[in-house]
C-alpha cells in the first residue's frame, strides 16, 4: 500500500470533535464561539475552540470547564460535550438558567489537544505533554518520568525543551484563562481528566509544592458547600500535593499569574480509571479502555453522575457574594482548611 493511499484511509476528523461543532451550530443563538487556535496533524487541522454564554459584565463572576488536555482521556471531553448538550436544551424554557446566565459567565473548552485526540495519543502532535509544559520547576523531587521529563518525546511525560515557548494548546488555554477567567474579581476552573484510580478525585493546586495555596480557606468554603449539597458525592477533594508533585503544571501557572485581589480557584476532575477497569479487566487490552469507560451504560452513569459537580460550580459563582468568606471568618477557615488539609505539615 502506497503511503498517499494509507493516508486516504485514515479518518479526517473524529466523533468528540464533530459532536462538539454540532453543539456549536446547534447552540448558535446562544454561545459565543471562537478559535484560539489551529493545530495541524498529517494534513489534518483541527480547531481549538471557545464556546461562552452569559453575562457580557467583565466584572462578573465566570467559571470555566475544560476537558481533552490529554488526547487518550475522551471521557472528560464527553464530560464537558454534555454540559453543553443540557445549557442548550435548557435555554430553550429554564428562566431560572437565565437569571442565572445574568450574573455570570460559563466558558466550554471542550478539546483542548484535539490533535492528540485524533492521533489517540496522550501527547500533542509534536509528543509533549501539556499538563507539564508550563515553565515552572516542582520545588522537590517528583515521580521518575511521570512527574515530567525533558529527554525527549520517544517517553511518555515529556516537557518539551528547556526555554521554549509553550505549545500552542497550552498556550492557548493560558490565554483563555488569563483573559476571561482570572481577569475577574472571582473565576473558577474545572478541568476534567481521567487516569489510574480507585476513587474519583478533585484535585487543587498545587501541584509543584507542598506548600498551601493562598486561597485555601475559599477552596475549603466550595468543599464544604458541596459535600452538604450532595453528601454522598464520594470524590476525594485534596491539593494534589497530597498525591504526587510535577513540573510544569498548567492550572499552577495559570494559578500563580492571576493578579490580585482576583480570586482564580482552579480544579481538576480525575476520575478513577480502574473502577470502571474492575467491572470489565478487558479494558485494560485497549489504550482507549484504560482511561475511559468502554461499554455505552457505564458512560452514562459516569456523565449523569458528575453533572452534579458541574452545576454546583456555576451556582457557586453565581451566589458567590453569599459565601465567599471575609475578615475574622476566613482567618478561621483558614485553620480548619490547614488542620483538615495539612495538619502538622510546614506551610
Amino acid at each position: 500500500m502506497t503511503k498517499a493511499k494509507a493516508l486516504s484511509l485514515i479518518p479526517d476528523s473524529f466523533a468528540e470533535y464533530d459532536d462538539l461543532k454540532a453543539l456549536l451550530d446547534e447552540g448558535s443563538r446562544w454561545f459565543d464561539t471562537r478559535s484560539v487556535a489551529t493545530v495541524e496533524v498529517r494534513n489534518r487541522k483541527f480547531e481549538l475552540f471557545v464556546a461562552s454564554v452569559g453575562s457580557n459584565d467583565p466584572q462578573a463572576p465566570a467559571v470555566g470547564f475544560f476537558g481533552g488536555i490529554h488526547g487518550l482521556e475522551r471521557i472528560g471531553t464527553r464530560l464537558v460535550l454534555e454540559y453543553m448538550r443540557s445549557l442548550i436544551s435548557r435555554l430553550e424554557w429554564d428562566d431560572l438558567l437565565m437569571q442565572q446566565l445574568e450574573k455570570i459567565r460559563i466558558y466550554c473548552v471542550p478539546l483542548v489537544n484535539p490533535g492528540g485526540m485524533w492521533s489517540a495519543t496522550r501527547a500533542n502532535p509534536n509528543g509533549v505533554d501539556l499538563m507539564r509544559n508550563a515553565p515552572q520547576n516542582a520545588d522537590a523531587r517528583v515521580p521518575l518520568l511521570a512527574g515530567g521529563q525533558r529527554l525527549g518525546a520517544w517517553l511518555p511525560w515529556y516537557r518539551g525543551r528547556d526555554g521554549e515557548p509553550m505549545e500552542p494548546e497550552a498556550a492557548a488555554l493560558l490565554h483563555v484563562v488569563e483573559t476571561q477567567l482570572a481577569a475577574r474579581p472571582l473565576s473558577i476552573a474545572l478541568d476534567c481528566h481521567s487516569g489510574y484510580g480507585w476513587s474519583d478525585s478533585i484535585w487543587f493546586p498545587y501541584a509543584r509544592t507542598r506548600k498551601s495555596m493562598p486561597h485555601l480557606p475559599e477552596m475549603y468554603v466550595l468543599k464544604t458547600m458541596f459535600e452538604r449539597a450532595h453528601p454522598h458525592h464520594g470524590y476525594a477533594f485534596e491539593p494534589q500535593s497530597h498525591q504526587y508533585l510535577l513540573h510544569g503544571d498548567l492550572w499552577d501557572f495559570a494559578y500563580d499569574r492571576a493578579p490580585a485581589p482576583n480570586i482564580f480557584l482552579p480544579m481538576t476532575l480525575e476520575l478513577g480509571s480502574w473502577l470502571w477497569i474492575k467491572k470489565n479487566p478487558r479494558q485494560l487490552f485497549s489504550r482507549q479502555g484504560m482511561f475511559n469507560p468502554v461499554k455505552a451504560h457505564r458512560t452514562a452513569r459516569v456523565l449523569r453522575r458528575h453533572a452534579n459537580l458541574l452545576d454546583f460550580l456555576a451556582r457557586a459563582a453565581f451566589s458567590s457574594q453569599r459565601w465567599l468568606p471575609q475578615g475574622n471568618r476566613r482567618e478561621q477557615l483558614l485553620q480548619s482548611a490547614i488542620d483538615h488539609w495539612y495538619k502538622s505539615d510546614a506551610v
